[in-house]
């Protein structure tokens, strides 16, 4: 990873370098708008000063107005300096854009609303969520295989298939406790789901590490030995963890500040803070980044972002990891302004709306289409889902267990389902070892309409 270039010095350093009479002129000179993208200091390093300044007086005068704006966290980095954030109108313009949209405040997609066929959208975006959040910490296994294990109910044959099956439990079990406040407690009880079987030390799942101990670093890319940050001595991480979790509870279900929480802050501003400081704080020896994940979703579903199940924002990052390193480097080497990380978060949390509007738009389309051709046989939105499925991947088959997982039924209700269609003449099957397998009839096509011929 290309690390971004650090600012020449801290703010007051660099105040310190001018006389009076020069910061009076950096600070009254003309300077067009021209931060209402809030670059960090390479975009400035990179680019020529709008009036007759140095580029480090073109910062000071930057920093000195974001300073001033700046809103306070109740947390503190490593130097003792507190993180800040700022509200510039591109994190102004996202916070309303993902309210409206997370919260249901505008017209959402109908499949989500659906109660007939929501859950099996919800199923499929845990699994991919459950699948990315642990690439980005080493998973190798393909995401078919991946798949096919959830789907299928099997037991984990390798440590990335259990990392995968793990995470996909933990973000079950966080939409039934989103109305539980954040302790230390939960915390380390989500650590310990995400990694069983997974670490060195099975002692280690759940367990801040503790005094004396020699803390995680983290490095940059495979081959790179550079250190990009050492977190907080252990001995400090009780303190810290119940900070944030005071931080975390420090808001209602509704997302409403409460009157003793102290200033206002914007929901998804709160959710995407608690994500940075589980990062920063780096609790545990290994797993902090699915930890944090999942804190990050008890956040923004506990303040009332119920679209937040079906997102999968993991995937997003595993899509351009450097970018997901690079806004914790550029908040911490920028004297912990948050606004640098809270604007890339809040930017994939907007884009993987963006996917989700797109995916379900043209699942609508099939399934529309689909029914139109089986509309007229009786069968239910399970049956024509499996049938879109296998019209378009012939050689796919299915279990009672496949179909039960995707749709979120009972075993009876899967089998009932399989073996209806079978009688139709659309399934056929066949035993294999211990259990039977459904696939499609030669002649699926034909049956369901020349729509679908191939």
């Amino acid at each position: 990873m290309k690390t971004p270039v650090p600012p020449p010095a801290r703010l007051d350093e660099l105040v310190g370098k001018l006389s009076a009479e020069r910061l009076l002129a950096v600070l009254s000179a003309p300077n067009p708008d021209l931060d209402s993208d809030y670059h960090p200091w390479e975009w400035h390093f990179r680019h020529e000063p709008p009036t007759d300044v140095t580029r480090e007086e073109w910062w000071v005068a930057v920093r000195l107005r974001r300073a001033q704006n700046a809103r306070p966290t109740p947390f503190l980095m490593t130097d003792g300096t507190r993180l800040t954030y700022n509200l510039p109108d591109p994190l102004l313009r996202l916070v309303d854009d993902v309210s409206a949209r997370a919260r249901g405040q505008i017209e959402l997609p109908e499949p989500v609303v659906n109660a007939a066929t929501r859950d099996r959208y919800l199923v499929r975006s845990l699994m991919e969520e459950a699948i990315t959040s642990s690439q980005l910490e080493g998973a190798s296994t393909s995401r078919v295989r991946a798949k096919q294990m959830l789907r299928e109910d099997r037991s984990p044959r390798n440590r990335s298939e259990r990392m995968i099956l793990n995470n996909y439990r933990v973000m079950q079990w966080i939409t039934e406790i989103k109305d539980e406040p954040l302790t230390p407690a939960l915390i380390t009880q989500i650590h310990r789901v995400v990694t069983e079987g997974t670490l060195d030390d099975p002692d280690d799942a759940g367990r801040l590490q503790g005094p004396g101990e020699a803390r995680v670093r983290i490095y940059g890319t495979e081959g790179d030995e550079q250190v990009l940050h050492i977190p907080p001595a252990a001995e400090e991480l009780p303190e810290r963890m119940e900070r944030l979790c005071a931080f975390a509870n420090a808001a209602d279900s509704a997302g409403d500040a409460l009157q003793s929480s102290g200033p206002y802050v914007p929901p998804l501003i709160r959710a995407i803070t608690l994500h940075f400081m589980m990062g920063y704080d780096h609790y545990f020896i290994d797993g902090n980044g699915r930890t944090a994940r999942a804190v990050f979703y008890w956040a923004m579903l506990r303040q009332g972002f119920f679209l937040t199940e079906f997102l999968s924002i993991s995937r997003l990052l595993h899509r351009a990891p450097a970018q997901y390193a690079r806004s914790f480097l550029l908040t911490e080497r920028d004297e912990g302004d948050l606004t640098h990380f809270l604007l890339a978060q809040a930017r994939v949390v907007a884009r993987a709306i963006d996917d989700l509007d797109e995916y379900l738009k043209r699942k609508t389309g099939q399934m529309s289409r689909a029914s139109r051709s089986l509309r007229g046989l009786g069968l239910n939105h399970r049956q024509i889902a499996l049938i879109d499925s296998f019209l378009r991947d012939p050689a796919a088959s299915t279990t009672v267990e496949t179909h039960r997982a995707t749709h979120g039924v009972v075993a009876q209700t899967a089998r009932t389902d399989l073996q209806d269609l079978e009688a139709r003449g659309l399934l056929a099957s066949a035993k294999q070892g211990r259990r039977m397998i459904w696939f499609p009839a030669e002649d699926l096509a034909q049956r369901v309409g020349p729509e679908h011929g191939v």
